[in-house]
């Protein structure tokens, strides 16, 4: 297939562009738009008793669940009770009362409800329920918005701010939208600088940023097209940049430096980008079908926010794949000798006459095994110790102090935590079947067996511990007892049959707070006393309990696969048993410092006045397994470079340490620039001033950092000598199986004549101050002939 590909590229390399550039500008036209398309949820399970509540409550007591909170309070200062206050108060609720798309208004000033007042007076709540999905909500709050905020017309006495999930969720929408232009404006100068400053020359340093870019545009358009059959949460655009930019650079380093190689072997342009294709080409397929068999672990799971990553990522992943595998070699054979155009000279010390390259990293490797057991054990325990504060990981779902302090909706609500007695927020919601009679109070209702056990349910509820009590449609009940008659606002509490008891949670506690979240049990398991009622729990705790029950039964097989497809995937790019098992091993050993700094830094607060946030004791439910998945991953991709040179080596008849030690040798400063770039990119998402964002991109930016060095350099040599040549053991079945479908590198051809070629590194002495060609990539990484790991993947 690559051979084939090879040859209709190189000999239509213009129509191949045409191609691309097409394909670009429809990817234009399909994405614009897109972050308008996406949405700030899906960290719930679609399918739980919680979902299920909430379609319950939307469907007949909308009222129920407010997503739109105004906090008012009088310009002057004073009381809300003041008259004036109180009057402009009740004709703001009745103002917003009448605009279309809006119910179930409830102000202080109307209901008189001491919890929408705060305890000094100053400031009083309006809530209500935009109706709709999220798109219509955010239309119709970005129409009232104007009006509203600030001093409303004809009510200038009055200070308002919105607040509430619609209000939330429109300022992530729009912050995640700005950090994400502000991040690529940083990355894009600063990896063109490390590119230019690896291939040496600025020609060749576009090539991979032309990648990026189709990549990045095409994966807009795949989201902007799944968005037309199901949810996408916003979040997908910051892994799209990421690994888009990552991975483009990660193919074009290799392609580009086989290039490089071939041509000075002797070959021609079209003869070499055939054999680049043929060769390095296979390598990027096999890391494109590994990254993206970590991503697609996350389709396990229902949580469309978690599915939403695995659609950015395969999409990106394989457009990367695609994009490096002909626009890359259309480009070659155009430039031919030209991507060397606009060298860049940088200062270096002349290389030893003969010396191979890649020597710092040999004598590393060297090292590492002759004391192999140390390294071994060392590194291994320190990852362990780094990995520890996860075991304390606590899970909450996300709220709006992801976002900035100075947001608006976020001092709202940030307001009603400090200055009110309870919060809407954190009631637990209780929808039971129920016959009408039940809240009507009419002839023969005290006999309706609906009405008494609808009361003795409420009591039992009203009873549990860390309850203060509950709102049903007989009226409140508290410590067991009814507390009063039912009212006029209790008769909104029946509706299609169905009957909402609220439960409210002792003063003090967070919405998802642990005992919340064990009050839900609690509740469902006093429900299953009262199976004729048929009670659904929902609320914010409610939705958090299945969230994380829906990750953790999932979690098996997702496990599988990645483990499964991994180990079958570098068995057919070996031939070994064991060094897949180790490839697992010591990929999840990688990402235990990942996990520990996450706790420790985001949880814990460590750190959190230098990064700019704020923590809030508990980790987002779904975040680990997402930064699992992408992390394993990229680990992966670097683990397929220095794997498939070790074994080349090995192939050749090698001692195994031997090998191991020329492998590393030969990809340490590929993986080291990789990893680099890579990070730059990780880094500047993590600028984001979304707590979520931040995290994912300075977490796995740390674990593709500790991969790339600790992991593929130090451990990964030390565990592969111990193991000798058992390492590379299967039996002769599997070996014959490896032999016929594995995925190689077929050998290099020598040149028709052989004229105009080097030297193999390995066959003599290179030309003196020239280290000679990488067998695979081109020019090898040598940190001995430039000032750090970075111009360690410099060409020649």
């Amino acid at each position: 297939m690559l051979k084939r590909l090879g040859r209709v590229v190189t000999a239509r390399p213009w129509s191949a562009l045409l191609f691309v550039v097409v394909f670009l500008v429809n990817a234009l036209v399909v994405g614009a738009g897109v972050t308008d398309r996406l949405h700030n949820g899906g960290t719930a399970d679609p399918g739980s008793e919680s979902a299920r509540a909430a379609v319950l409550l939307e469907r007949s007591f909308p009222a129920s669940s407010p997503n739109l909170v105004l906090e008012v309070s009088a310009k002057a200062g004073g009381s809300v009770d003041a008259p004036e206050t109180a009057r402009d108060g009740a004709r703001l609720g009745e103002r917003l009362a009448f605009e279309p798309d809006v119910v179930g208004v409830t102000s202080y000033w109307q209901t008189g409800v001491e919890g929408l007042r705060s305890a000094d007076r100053g400031t009083a709540l309006i809530l209500a329920r935009i109706e709709g999905d999220e798109n219509r909500a955010k239309e119709v709050f970005d129409r009232l918005a104007p009006r509203y905020r600030g001093s409303p017309a004809g009510l200038e006495q009055l200070d308002v701010r919105l607040g509430g999930t619609v209000a939330v969720r429109e300022e992530m929408q729009t912050t995640i939208a700005d950090d994400l232009a502000r991040a690529e404006l940083i990355a894009l100068p600063i990896t063109l600088l490390i590119l230019v400053l690896v291939f040496r020359g600025l020609v060749a340093a576009l090539l991979p940023l032309a990648v990026g870019i189709c990549a990045i545009l095409g994966t807009n358009a795949a989201l902007r097209v799944i968005t037309g059959f199901t949810e996408v949460s916003v979040f997908a655009q910051n892994l799209t940049t990421a690994l888009g930019l990552g991975l483009a650079i990660d193919y074009a380093l290799l392609i580009v430096r086989r290039f490089r190689e071939e041509r000075e072997r002797g070959l021609e342009v079209r003869a070499a980008v055939a054999t680049t294709l043929d060769t390095a080409g296979r390598a990027v397929l096999f890391s494109a079908l590994t990254v993206a068999v970590s991503l697609s672990a996350m389709l396990v799971f229902p949580l469309y926010f978690l599915r939403s990553f695995a659609y950015a990522g395969i999409s990106v992943v394989l457009i990367a794949a695609a994009a490096a595998l002909i626009l890359l070699p259309a480009l070659l054979t155009l430039l031919g000798g030209r991507i060397d155009a606009l060298t860049i000279r940088l200062p270096r010390r002349a290389a030893r006459a003969g010396r191979p390259a890649g020597m710092g990293w040999h004598r590393t490797a060297t090292l590492v095994m002759r004391r192999a057991p140390l390294f071994a054990l060392g590194i291994t325990a320190l990852l362990l110790v780094a990995g520890l504060p996860f075991l304390r990981v606590q899970f909450a779902a996300a709220d709006d102090r992801q976002l900035p302090t100075g947001s608006e909706s976020r001092v709202v609500q940030q307001t009603i935590r400090d200055g009110f007695t309870a919060s809407a927020t954190g009631v637990i919601d209780v929808v039971v079947h129920s016959g009408a009679s039940a809240a009507t109070g009419g002839a023969g209702a005290a006999a309706d067996p609906d009405r008494e056990t609808l009361g003795r349910f409420a009591a039992r509820l009203s009873a549990l511990p860390g309850v203060t009590e509950v709102s049903t449609p007989l009226g409140d009940y508290r410590s067991g007892a009814a507390s009063g008659e039912s009212g006029p606002a209790d008769s909104v509490r029946t509706a299609d049959g169905l009957g909402h008891l609220s439960v409210v949670p002792a003063a003090g506690r967070g919405d998802v707070s642990q005992a919340n979240q064990d009050l839900v049990g609690e509740i469902r398991r006093a429900g299953a006393e009262f199976p004729g009622l048929r009670p659904v729990v929902g609320g914010q705790a409610a939705s958090l309990v299945d969230s994380k029950h829906a990750i953790a039964v999932r979690l098996l097989p997702a496990g599988a696969l990645i483990v499964g497809a991994t180990l079958l995937l570098v068995f057919l790019l070996t031939g070994s048993l064991l060094i897949p098992l180790q490839a697992v091993v010591l990929n999840a050993l990688s990402l235990t410092a990942m996990f520990g700094v996450v706790v420790w830094v985001f949880q814990d607060g460590h750190l959190s006045g230098l990064l700019g946030f704020t923590p809030t004791g508990a980790v987002e439910t779904t975040l680990p397994v997402l930064m699992f998945c992408v992390a394993f991953g990229l680990s992966m991709d670097y683990g397929v470079f220095l794997l498939s040179r070790v074994k080349e080596e090995y192939g050749r008849g090698r001692d195994p340490r031997k090998a191991v030690a020329d492998g590393i040798r030969h990809t340490g400063g590929l993986i080291t620039a990789a990893a680099l770039i890579l990070s730059v990119v990780l880094v500047a998402i993590g600028t984001s001033r979304i707590t979520n964002t931040k995290m994912l991109g300075l977490g796995v930016a740390l674990a593709v950092l500790v991969d790339a060095t600790v992991v593929r350099c130090l451990l990964v040599p030390a565990v592969m000598a111990l193991g000798g040549h058992a390492t590379w053991w299967a039996p002769a079945p599997l070996k014959r199986f490896q032999e016929r479908f594995g995925l190689r590198e077929e050998p290099l051809a020598a040149p028709a004549g052989g004229g105009g070629t080097k030297e193999h590194p390995d066959a003599g002495p290179a030309t003196p101050g020239d280290p000679g060609p990488d067998p695979d990539h081109g020019h090898d990484p040598d940190p001995d002939h430039g000032p750090g790991p970075v111009l360690a993947a410099k060409e020649s």
